[in-house]
Order: structure tokens, then sequence, then C-alpha cells
């Protein structure tokens, strides 16, 4: 019998901790999904929020202090909190890919075109040594080197072709300072890990997010071969087939989550990977029944109600006043709307408690701009 979405829906939101928050501490949550995005500083935090019970974000400052967590480019060329061993081992199977991205002609409009790729990555290597550096730093360096192309874009393309991250302070709670890159073995103190197999990685994936396809697994990861990391998985991992006829991959040892569970209200960061990870994103995104709200700018994030998205929202500060603004993709009940006002204000009350808080429930589709 094919998997129905919603079976599919509450599995995922069961192995993302979000039907029920986890005591598991910040470093194991960040481990069993194998990191949470974070190119924007808050997202993370509002992720951990969302899935632990009684977080406190000074667990993962005091973590990039200490380095026991990091911020380093990892999947789909994005920023990833991740722990150390995460880290080293993960990197040397994406920075192929990587490296592969300033290469391309498109690459900001060409502006790399010309340039002797080993030679640039060479002058990197020597600019970028073993201390943290400033982006500022970077680009005086770039300018220096290269003076008839664009620092910015010179400095892009080494942070493609060279394994690094970003260190302290950006990062930290609240703390949204410019990037300060460091080459990864120097700042952890441990080699790459040249030999994580990325069957390992897959498995780590089902676990997270399957039952899945072998093209979500590489819209989550941006590997090739995923055919062949399944084959190389053998017995640990069953198939089963959705309503669609797709073959679905999941680790043999999970069992799926019933369908009739109950999913509390949950606000999700921008970029939350519970909603990046697959190809088809129908089993959390479904199809809006109004038209999608507009906002001022970008960081717009995701309202789950009964485990899909429901809503849109963005949070808004001015004048000591915090404005939680959300803007419904549909109908709600009272019963909902009262469920997601409940969690708008301790979200809220988490993210800006030196403000006073307001939410505003808006009408369906309604402009989230203020």
């Amino acid at each position: 019998m094919p998997l129905s979405n919603r079976v599919l829906n509450r599995t995922l939101l069961a192995r993302q901790h979000l039907l029920e928050r986890s005591t598991l501490s910040t470093a194991r949550m960040c481990d069993h999904l194998v990191g949470l995005q974070a190119q924007d500083v808050p997202p993370p935090f509002i992720g951990l929020w969302s899935r632990t019970a009684d977080f406190d974000p000074a667990t993962v400052s005091s973590a990039l202090d200490d380095r026991s967590l990091v911020r380093i480019t990892l999947m789909r060329g994005t920023i990833h909190l991740v722990t150390p061993a995460d880290a080293v081992r993960i990197a040397p199977l994406i920075q192929p890919e990587l490296e592969k991205v300033p290469q391309r002609k498109g690459f900001n409009y060409g502006a790399m075109v010309g340039l002797d790729f080993d030679e640039l990555r060479a002058h990197g290597e020597q600019v970028l040594g073993d201390e943290p550096m400033p982006v500022a730093d970077l680009r005086a360096e770039a300018a220096r080197r290269y003076p008839d192309r664009d620092p910015g874009v010179v400095v892009q393309t080494w942070l493609y072709q060279l394994p690094v991250l970003q260190t302290p302070p950006r990062g930290r709670w609240r703390d949204n300072s410019r990037p300060v890159w460091s080459r990864v073995q120097p700042w952890l103190g441990i080699p790459l890990d040249p030999d994580y197999p990325v069957a390992e990685l897959i498995l780590r994936y089902l676990r997270a997010f399957g039952p899945a396809t072998t093209m979500d697994m590489q819209t989550w990861s941006r590997l090739p071969a995923m055919k062949k990391a399944v084959a190389d998985l053998g017995e640990r991992v069953r198939t089963y087939t959705d309503d669609r006829g797709r073959t679905l991959y999941d680790a043999a040892d999970l069992e799926l989550a019933d369908p009739d569970l109950p999913a509390p209200v949950r606000l999700l960061g921008w970029y939350d990977n519970a909603l990046l990870s697959h190809q088809d994103r129908a089993r959390v995104v479904p199809e809006p029944e109004v038209t999608p709200p507009r906002a001022a700018g970008t960081l717009v994030s995701p309202v789950l109600v009964d485990g899909f998205v429901a809503g849109l929202y963005k949070v808004f500060v001015n004048s000591g006043v915090a404005r939680l603004r959300i803007s419904p993709t549909r109908n709600w009940t009272k019963d909902e709307a009262a469920q997601v006002e409940s969690e708008a204000a301790a979200l809220l009350a988490f993210l800006e408690s030196e403000s006073e808080g307001r939410v505003e429930i808006l009408a369906p589709g309604a402009d989230l701009r203020p």
C-alpha cells in the first residue's frame, strides 16, 4: 500500500522533533539533524527553540566559543551549524562540488573567466593561513593580488575553493557581526577525514528526513551518485512507494509515524531544513489556498498548523515594540488561531525579551508589511 502524504508528514515531523520538544542537548540535536542551516544568525536558534525543551541560546554561543560547534559551508553550499566531527567528515564530501561553482562561466557574470584556478587557490591558501581572517582583510589581499578583478568575487572564489568555517563572534546569540573565516584544521585542531562514506551520510539523512527518494537525497546534499549510496547501504535500508508510484528509501530499523498523531503549531526559522530537504515538498508545504502574502524584504518564515505550512510570519522591532505579524495561507479555525497566537507569543518572548511583544494575526493572504 502506498504511503500517504500524511504518513510522510508525521514521520518527518517526528524525526525532526517537531511533534514533541526533545530533551537532547544542543550538540546531539545538531548531530541528529546533520546540522541546522545557519547562513543567517537567528534561524538555528529558532530551529532549536522549536525542537528542544527549555532551550537556552547560550548553549550555542558557548559552543561556538569553545569550538564544540562550528558554522561551516556544507550541504547545498550553505552555512550549517554542526559538530566538529561532522565538519571534518562532511566537508571533504562537499568540497569537490563547491570547487566547481566559481569555474562556471555564469559565476558572477563571468567575473573569474580567464584566471588560472590552481594559481588562485594557491594565493587563497597563502592569504588564509592558520589564523582567522575578517572579510575586509581578505578583500584587501584580493585587491592587491588581483587588481583587475572584483575583490569580493575573488574572496568568494577562495571561500569555495578552500575548506573554511566562520569563527565567532558571528553566530552567537543576537550577534550578526561580519564573517571572520578560518581554515578548518587550524581552528578545530583536527584533520579533515576524507574517508567518510557517502552512504553513511545518506543513512543519517534518512534518519532525520526519511523516507525519501534519491532525488530528495540529492536536493538535500547536492551530491551525485545517490543510487550508488543507497545500493551500498544494502539491507540497512527498506523501500516504500508513495501515492505517485515513486520509490522511497528509509532506514530499515525505523518505524513510520501514525498519521493520526496530533501535530502542535510550530513556527520555524527561514531556511529551516525541514522545508528545504526534499525535491517534492508536498509532505510539509501544501498548495496555498490563497495568494502568498508579501513582506518587507526577505526573512519570511513558515507557520506549521496540523503539520503543514499554513501561514507565514515576520518579526518587526521598532521603538521597544516587537510585532510578530502572521499571514495565514488558508482559513484557520478559532482553535487553530488560538494555538498559533500562543506559540507565536512564546517565540516572540524568546526572540525579543526586552521589547513589548505583540502578535498580529492578519486575514489570509494579507500583506505582512506593517
